[in-house]
């Protein structure tokens, strides 16, 4: 068990990381534009909000007490998310090219930001996907595992007589 709540704590903090990047990246981006409609820039801020929930969650299940793994159903919602604002960016018709494109992306310019923003936010929702998978697995082994262990206290088997 120590090695899934390593492995759990490595993955919170990944979370945090990209989805703070994600947030810093985006923000300055709907800082830029913000003399702009809202309209153009609903699929930016939807990305934003995706990402200080991400952000408020990884904060809040880093914390010492939540070692339980019975909140993968919020990562696995975070996954859906981010994965949602990673389409909503890969599909954004840009003046950039194409998102696989990362031939000169040092350059410091607004596509290599945008380019950063979408490969960040992948990274985030692989995080958020790994993290799910590994609280359902744990949060499963260890409901059949009391099953087991509680099945067989006090009670006679089938195949035995008194």
């Amino acid at each position: 068990m120590v090695l899934t709540d390593i492995l759990s704590l490595c993955l919170r903090i990944g979370e945090l990381a990209f989805t703070s990047v994600v947030a810093g990246l985006n923000g300055e981006y709907l800082h830029n534009t913000r003399h702009s409609s809202a309209g153009s820039r609903k699929r930016f801020i939807y990305v934003e909000v995706i990402a200080a929930i991400g952000i408020l969650f990884s904060l809040l299940f880093l914390l010492p007490f939540m070692t339980s793994f019975m909140h993968w159903p919020v990562d696995l919602f975070l996954f859906i998310g981010t994965m949602v604002a990673f389409g909503l960016l890969a599909h954004y018709d840009k003046q950039c090219g194409s998102v696989w494109n990362w031939h000169g992306i040092t350059h410091g310019g607004a596509c290599d930001k945008f380019k950063a923003t979408i490969a960040f936010l992948f990274l985030a929702s692989i995080f958020f996907l790994a993290s799910a998978i590994l609280g359902w697995w744990v949060s499963r082994r260890r409901t059949r595992t009391a099953h087991v262990d509680s099945a067989h206290h006090g009670r006679r088997k089938w195949y035995r007589r008194y």
